[in-house]
């Protein structure tokens, strides 16, 4: 268990690890291999949904790379859409077509393949909608906006025999995929705990004395979608709403689903945990976000143990202790597991490093970038052989779901002043962890006697995916109430 001597090695595998790295003459990312160069036969027309942040991410790949080329760009907003045209006019020589109706997109038979980077209240509807469509999806992360959503993209793609990858793209990064492979052959032993972080600072999205107006040219409806037409209560439109749990997912569902879905991985489970608990609340400013921006969540699979810490606020270094050559840093995301005969840090997208219970380094990974997951999918495409994805929809669903599951114990949390939280049910590992959370939130200056959202221990059946027991409140929040006309249902 975590005594003070497992803190100072919790941290020290850490700070090995980052020194290796930064040592390390695999530093740099491995060169990407140019595609073959397709025939005009083998060309993927694609449609891009979605043209923000991570949208322009999806039209820079699927933009003349790896046998695909751009037909049209759709976004609820018109202004975001044109001005992210003139780069797929610019390398194709033709202007995309601009639709802001996601439905008008499905109708359109020359696509073969649709991207979406919406907001994650429209991931499933609009993956699935696709599917109907006889289209193939790459969706961005979190799969899904709730654990029903989940199970019914798996049967529509199924169903219609289409390829579904979900956008967490570590699991096409060599570095990340060789670390996984590393562990999963027994190199360090049976693996006891996995351990992930989201140290991500973000300051306060402010807060609105009254709603605000839709953007111009904004089709409202649309963006809403399978969600209530809520007053806008934010300054940001385009971003802040993953800090609201009608349209997303907090941390959790935005940076965090990323970890979550490698410390799975490493663990090797394909199936939800037996049970969930989690604290954690909004702390350092008040502003209009809802999602907590410092959580910690505890997942237990029976012989062996998930746990997650979201820190919002500054935090120099994770772990209290002796870092070695310097601090960690107030960004740290990544994983550690923990193994009878070492231990694996990954403290990136594509790079591990292994540590011999001594802690010295015994072998480093690295290599891939985003473009590899990219590449994977329209792979898959070709072979049509939904087992070649590296993030097929159903692993894309149980790691979104440990995040939604974790949101609904904190959700469901009663009220308890941070002084008076001390252990957390079922492990003393994550006891220290919450001792660990309190310092870090104190030396924030928060103040102890504020108020945090202390969760139940929730039991879930693995098989049928809901929480046992009397929790029917909690199985209500395993799904939502769709709007008329947007509803996402088994009956796919």
């Amino acid at each position: 268990m975590f005594d003070r001597r497992s803190f100072i090695t919790h941290s020290a595998a850490i700070a090995a690890a980052m020194a290796a790295l930064r040592d390390s003459p695999l530093r740099a990312q491995e060169p990407k291999k140019p595609d073959k160069t397709p025939s005009l036969a083998d060309t993927v027309r694609v449609a891009v949904i979605g043209t923000g942040g991570r949208g322009g991410s999806h039209i820079g790949q699927f933009n003349g790379n790896h046998g695909c080329e751009i037909l049209t760009l759709c976004d609820v907003d018109p202004g975001r859409a044109a001005s992210s045209a003139k780069s797929v006019e610019k390398k194709r020589g033709i202007a995309p077509t601009l639709v802001q109706d996601m439905r008008k997109v499905l109708d359109d038979k020359s696509i073969d393949v649709v991207s979406f980077a919406t907001p994650n209240h429209w991931h499933a509807l609009g993956a699935i909608w696709a599917m109907q469509a006889g289209k193939h999806v790459y969706v961005e992360k979190p799969a899904t906006h709730n654990v029903f959503e989940g199970r019914a993209m798996i049967a529509a793609a199924r169903k219609y025999k289409r390829m579904c990858q979900v956008g967490t793209q570590s699991r096409s990064n060599s570095g990340m995929m060789q670390s996984v492979k590393y562990m999963h052959e027994g190199n360090i032993g049976k693996i006891r705990q996995a351990y992930a972080t989201c140290y991500k600072r973000r300051g306060s999205i402010g807060k609105v004395k009254a709603a605000q107006p839709v953007p111009k040219g904004v089709d409202y409806d649309l963006w809403c979608g399978p969600a209530r037409m809520l007053p806008i209560m934010r300054e940001k439109f385009h971003y802040d709403w993953h800090w609201f749990y009608e349209f997303g997912n907090g941390d959790l569902g935005n940076q965090g689903v990323h970890e979550m879905d490698k410390a799975r991985w490493g663990l090797n489970k394909k199936e939800m945990p037996k049970s969930v608990v989690s604290v954690g609340g909004r702390f350092g400013y008040i502003d209009d976000g809802e999602t907590a921006n410092t959580q910690l969540c505890v997942f237990d699979y029976g012989d062996s143990e998930l746990v997650f810490e979201v820190r919002g606020l500054a935090s120099d270094s994770p772990f209290p202790g002796k870092l070695g050559e310097g601090k960690v840093g107030s960004n740290f995301v990544g994983n550690i597991w923990y193994g009878e005969k070492g231990t694996v840090v990954c403290p990136s997208y594509n790079k591990g490093v292994v540590l011999a219970p001594d802690l010295s380094v015994v072998k480093e990974f690295s290599g891939g970038n985003d473009a590899d997951h990219f590449k994977n999918f329209i792979d898959a495409i070709r072979s049509g052989k939904h087992t070649d994805l590296h993030c097929d929809v159903e692993e894309g669903h149980l790691s979104a779901a440990l995040c939604h599951l974790a949101n609904i114990s904190v959700q469901l949390g009663k009220k308890t002043p941070l002084a008076e939280v001390k252990e957390m049910a079922g492990s003393k590992d994550a006891t220290e962890s919450l001792k660990r959370m309190i310092a870090h939130l104190k030396s924030n200056n928060v103040n102890l006697k504020e108020e945090c959202l202390f969760g139940p221990l929730l039991n879930i059946d693995t098989k049928t995916e809901r929480f046992t027991g009397s929790n029917d409140k909690a199985n209500a929040m395993l799904t939502r109430e769709y709007r008329k006309g947007f509803e996402v249902s088994m009956n796919v």
